[in-house]
């Protein structure tokens, strides 16, 4: 029997907690969803690490990996590796504490729980609408990136608006899913489908002659790339925004540790979601950078030119439905579980219990869905929420959290290392709230920019917002 299935009760005492183990099939209490009784009601302590990897992975690598170009045109070649590097290190670190402070504090299900474990009522409350507004926001994101790809794939066949209803609907459908265990396969689909779609581009990009935003007329074209840019503070500000809005996963990793069968193998899997993200993105942006230059189509699977626009948009097309899907399922299950959490109705197959869950999925869902279609400025409102509320979500609360666990004792008897972790705590909080504060500055520079000259689009508008030009 391999080592996630068995059915072997097990039991870790660490911090003056006991870590349970689930079996598959026996009954056992749970901190957060109570009794689970196996094969008679879902079972929400069933993910394994592989399929935790692969949540992750896809919780993070969406169509916002092709912002990273951008970012680098800013910053420049060199600079923003280095910055794309050091934000990969600061959030695996506080990813790595989130499976830490779970093992410390099993009754913790979302970051809210962690918000009143440290701060009180006030700290679970204001982490709650943080978190709430946070996802579902991305979850609206999503959505029109679905939307995109079907004006992509189909060159404008229906208005964009309906394109968006059915992007609703798609997701609405596999959101509903009760378990993590079994969006897990379909985790995997997506990520192997936006992963491949964005490769499409990058090999593309090398082989064309010149990007497909570039002038396609005159001398041959040469790549402006800039090894060095030099951009003011809050262009800057804001491309760093949106290199910790890449790595934002985190909040959903609470769910994640939260319904795996064995938590001590989250670390694990968080090794092999950070190492193959941060590769991907590295490879990825500099590659498609070096070839396009500043003429990098947006959004950027257009980089390669109308045909492998539609090729990359329809292979990518499972990974923006899976994208959107985590984005509302998280919420709700955190809604869900809180409005039922202590009562038998929380892993029951009683009408309570559906009407709960299904009530949860469709008002994240359409709460989401009136956000992508009625806010004229989304994009940059959408930046405007990644730097506020992103960089809150994946920094400042865990250098925090790993503060509450480890200050007392380690002050007792102060080592160096000990010292140096402290330090380190206290830099993440810092430089969380930095890149808070500047990069909301940066994205209302941006609103107010984009308002200034028109960019705006009209809510539930029927525009193509994909850049496709219908063939004769």
């Amino acid at each position: 029997m391999s080592e996630e299935s068995s059915s072997a009760y097990v039991h870790e005492k660490k911090a003056g907690h006991t870590i349970e183990v689930l079996p598959v099939d026996d009954t056992v209490h749970d901190e957060v969803f109570g009794d689970i009784e196996g094969k008679n009601v879902p079972n929400y302590r069933n993910v394994g690490w592989i399929g935790t990897a692969g949540l992750m992975m896809k919780s993070m690598i969406g169509l916002g990996v092709l912002s990273i170009p951008a970012v680098f045109d800013v910053l420049g070649l060199i600079p923003g590796v280095i910055c794309l590097i050091a934000i990969a290190t600061m959030t695996t670190w506080s990813n790595y504490v989130v499976g830490q402070f779970k093992l410390a504090h099993p009754d913790m299900y979302m970051i809210d729980d962690a918000g009143s474990i440290m701060f009180g009522k006030a700290g679970r409350e204001a982490l709650a609408v943080c978190y709430i507004l946070f996802q579902t926001f991305c979850a609206g994101s999503g959505m029109l990136s679905i939307s995109i790809s079907l004006n992509a794939i189909s060159e404008h066949a229906i208005c964009t608006a309906g394109f968006v209803v059915v992007a609703l609907l798609i997701v609405l459908c596999v959101a509903s899913v009760r378990t993590l265990h079994k969006l897990s396969p379909l985790a995997w689909i997506g990520l192997v489908s936006i992963i491949t779609a964005i490769l499409i581009v990058t090999i593309a990009v090398s082989l064309q002659d010149r990007p497909a935003a570039a002038p396609q007329n005159g001398l041959p074209f040469t790549s402006d790339y800039k090894l060095f840019g030099s951009p003011s503070f809050a262009q800057a500000a804001s491309a760093l925004s949106s290199l910790v809005f890449a790595y934002a996963g985190t909040p959903s990793f609470f769910g994640l540790v939260s319904e795996m069968r064995d938590p001590r193998k989250y670390t694990r899997a968080l090794i092999v979601c950070n190492s193959v993200v941060t590769c991907a993105y590295v490879v990825i942006g500099v590659v498609v950078y070096y070839y396009c230059g500043s003429y990098v189509s947006s959004p950027a699977l257009g980089s390669a030119g109308p045909l492998l626009k539609k090729i990359a948009y329809g292979i990518a097309l499972p990974g923006l439905i899976m994208s959107s899907t985590l984005l509302t399922h998280l919420p709700a299950k955190y809604i869900f579980v809180r409005a039922l959490r202590g009562s038998k109705h929380l892993v029951a197959n009683t009408w309570q219990h559906w009407a709960s869950w299904l009530g949860a999925v469709a008002g994240c869902g359409i709460f989401s869905y009136i956000i992508a279609s009625a806010i004229p400025v989304f994009g940059p409102l959408v930046s405007l929420v990644g730097a506020l509320l992103g960089t809150l979500m994946c920094m400042q609360p865990m250098g925090c959290m790993w503060l509450y666990d480890n200050y007392s004792r380690g002050k007792e008897a102060p080592t160096v290392m000990w010292r140096l972790k402290v330090v380190w705590a206290v830099f993440i909080i810092v430089m969380g709230s930095f890149l808070m504060v500047a990069g909301t500055y940066g994205a209302v520079l941006d609103i107010q920019s984009a308002m200034s000259v028109g960019g705006t689009t009209t809510p539930w508008g029927c525009a193509d917002n994909s850049g496709t030009v219908k063939s004769s």
